[in-house]
């Protein structure tokens, strides 16, 4: 297995995942970051070169991303899994919006107005900001997976390095929001209880969508299989539930 650190090297091999797209989304998002600066310090390793059948991208000296590409780098891709560190495990769909314009129009400027049905008053205006290292403790507290230092550090890592949008109350306290990681994906997203049902998550999608797309990057994100409420709000937004299920591997290392 090769290394690949030549940046002329590592751009003819994005051009390439992109004509595999969307089968390659992941390991696309992996070398574009890469290319674009490898803020989360990955490297790229390939079977071969310039003819090359299988990419990983890792973090240096770990497990990392794998797509085999069966026969040669003009041909189908295929993604085939990662492993990261947490507790459980889970399957995931990926989703990929229609058109660059879909998901990022109609974005709703700030401040956003907050309403309700019923008897109850509407909740304060918001706006939109981007979450600060000091919001990782409540990411932390409200993802299912979540719950200890490691996922704690993890979420902090995401947060100062990748871009992420989210929606601010009047005391500046996060309300809704949504990550990005070192794949290109959009991820973790989520608004408190009491924001939920109310198009906080659309706002959100599309601030994040835009900054992605400023950077080139094709959207998508992963749902649970059994959530239909994420499902139905992507599909709302012009992305494409892929016929593709993408498999992590979620441990807690203490207990292995």
């Amino acid at each position: 297995m090769l290394i690949l650190t030549c940046s002329s090297k590592l751009q003819l091999l994005e051009s390439v995942l992109r004509r595999g797209l969307p089968e390659t989304l992941l390991v696309c998002g992996a070398v574009m970051h890469i290319n674009r600066g490898n803020p989360a310090q990955h490297e790229v390793v390939v079977d071969s070169w310039p003819e090359f059948k299988a990419v990983l991208t890792r973090p240096r000296n770990e497990v990392g991303n794998y797509s085999k590409m069966e026969g040669g780098p003009h041909k189908k891709h295929r993604y085939l899994g990662h492993k990261i560190h947490s507790g459980g495990a889970v399957a995931l769909f990926l989703c990929l919006p229609g058109s660059s314009s879909e998901c990022s129009a109609g974005l709703c400027p700030s401040p956003v107005s907050s309403t309700t049905t019923g008897a109850t008053l509407p909740l304060p205006p918001l706006h939109l900001g981007t979450l600060s290292l000091c919001d990782a403790p409540l990411v932390n507290d409200t993802w299912a997976f979540a719950g200890n230092d490691r996922s704690l550090r993890y979420l902090r890592s995401l947060i100062e390095v990748f871009p992420n949008a989210c929606l601010l109350d009047q005391k500046g306290q996060p309300v809704a929001w949504c990550l990005s990681d070192a794949l290109g994906r959009m991820i973790h997203a989520y608004a408190l209880p009491e924001y939920q049902g109310k198009g906080h998550m659309k706002t959100v999608l599309q601030a994040l969508g835009r900054k992605l797309q400023a950077k080139g990057f094709a959207l998508y994100g992963g749902v649970l299989p059994e959530n239909q409420n994420s499902k139905k709000l992507l599909i709302s937004q012009g992305f494409h539930l892929l016929s593709l299920t993408n498999y992590m591997l979620f441990f807690t290392p203490n207990h292995l």
